[in-house]
């Protein structure tokens, strides 16, 4: 499928439906391909916002990764999804790319608490680790 956005030509690859998953992959090799002349690269908030048009979808369902900008520039290929529901999105994609994503920070705990649960976990084994981890409710 091939969209033209103000000067930005974007090609859709092959389309996979996973009714499992509640997604839409774009491809399975070379997937989004997408042209831009005159230009270094596209920002992924430009690439979600025009693969949200041509699917007729919302952006922050849309997850564009892996661009490379290629040799001689004027092209970029990469990988995108496109969940059916953000809580489908929540539940699969992996937990630094919802960050990449909201634009928001991971919380991190302070030093001496992480070194205290790693050195509590290391007293337990098997599925106890996560209880240790989880702390005193």
């Amino acid at each position: 499928m091939l969209h033209v956005f103000g000067g930005i030509l974007v090609f859709g690859g092959c389309l996979v439906v996973d009714r499992i998953l509640k997604v839409l992959r774009l491809g399975l090799d070379k997937v989004v391909e997408i042209l831009h002349p005159n230009r270094a690269s596209v920002p992924k908030v430009e690439v979600r916002e025009k693969l949200a048009q041509m699917y007729k979808t919302t952006p922050d369902l849309v997850f564009a990764y892996g661009f490379q900008c290629h040799f001689g520039g004027g092209r970029s290929t990469g990988f995108a999804l496109i969940y059916d529901t953000a809580d489908f999105a929540k539940k699969f994609e992996p937990k630094y790319r919802l960050l990449r994503q909201t634009g928001t920070k991971a919380e991190k705990s302070g030093r001496k608490q992480r070194k205290e649960r790693k050195n509590r976990q290391k007293k337990v084994r098997g599925t106890k680790k996560t209880k240790v981890a989880a702390g005193k409710k």
